[in-house]
């Protein structure tokens, strides 16, 4: 972090509230884990990068809790960037399950011809971005929003908050893929992930409920096993805690 990235931020946004783009900032750099989990957060040093007062940046941190991004320890000062465990992201999948399953059944029900049309074009671009290489960054970016429009249309607003409340932290570990898992590796969900966006797709074209929420439900138990595969340690997000250590310590 640094005063030109502030400068960057606030060119594109012109009008908006200092502290808004510092939380823009710390939430970009946490979600792709350039501010590994578990950090401290030194409100004097951001700052001090970004030749700004501490009222914005305190202002930041507090909506960043508010979010999940960012809590604080008992008997401990200060603020820290919310860790990452194998056992955190089975909760958080979850809930997920209980959410989407429900919602791709109602998606099913009450989907439109166009967010059906534009569901087939996102699962389309999510198999490209995973054949024949894997591309981390570009599944991101198609599977999110799949996921985030097929609770959309289910048009169940109650679904859609609770949703909306994961969110963040969906992000966060869907930013953490590009750490430890390269595109060479051999990954033994890949196969599954690749092709159950497709199979979703399809059950809501054919309007069969059940189908819907099986297929959701199956693939996100892939997506589960994808993400915590790892050929060299039970939880793959040691791997980024490890990098976490070894930045702070070469500062």
């Amino acid at each position: 972090m640094n005063r030109e990235k502030l400068e960057s931020y606030l060119e594109k946004n012109p009008f908006a509230k200092l502290s808004d783009v510092v939380t823009q900032i710390l939430y970009d750099e946490i979600v792709v884990l350039d501010i590994p989990p578990a950090s401290k957060l030194n409100i004097n040093q951001i700052a001090t990068d970004f030749g700004i007062s501490r009222t914005p940046v305190v202002e930041a941190i507090n909506r960043l809790q508010a979010i999940g991004f960012v809590d604080t320890r008992p008997h401990v000062s200060g603020f820290y960037v919310t860790d990452m465990s194998l056992r955190d992201m089975i909760d958080l999948y979850d809930a997920r399950t209980a959410i989407e399953c429900e919602a791709a059944a109602l998606c099913a029900e009450k989907a439109s011809p166009e967010a059906i049309a534009q569901l087939d074009s996102l699962a389309a671009e999510f198999k490209k971005a995973a054949v024949p290489k894997l591309d981390g960054k570009r599944l991101q970016e198609t599977d999110m929003p799949f996921h985030k429009l097929i609770v959309e249309s289910s048009r169940n607003k109650y679904l859609i908050r609770s949703y909306n409340e994961l969110l963040p932290n969906l992000t966060m570990y869907q930013g953490s893929w590009p750490k430890f898992i390269s595109p060479d590796q051999v990954n033994p969900w890949s196969s599954q992930v690749v092709h159950q966006h497709g199979a979703i797709v399809s059950s809501i074209k054919l309007h069969i409920p059940a189908l819907a929420r099986q297929a959701m439900a199956e693939h996100i138990k892939s997506s589960l096993n994808f993400v915590a595969y790892s050929d060299n340690t039970d939880d793959p997000f040691w791997i980024v805690k490890r990098s976490a250590e070894k930045t702070a310590k070469s500062r």
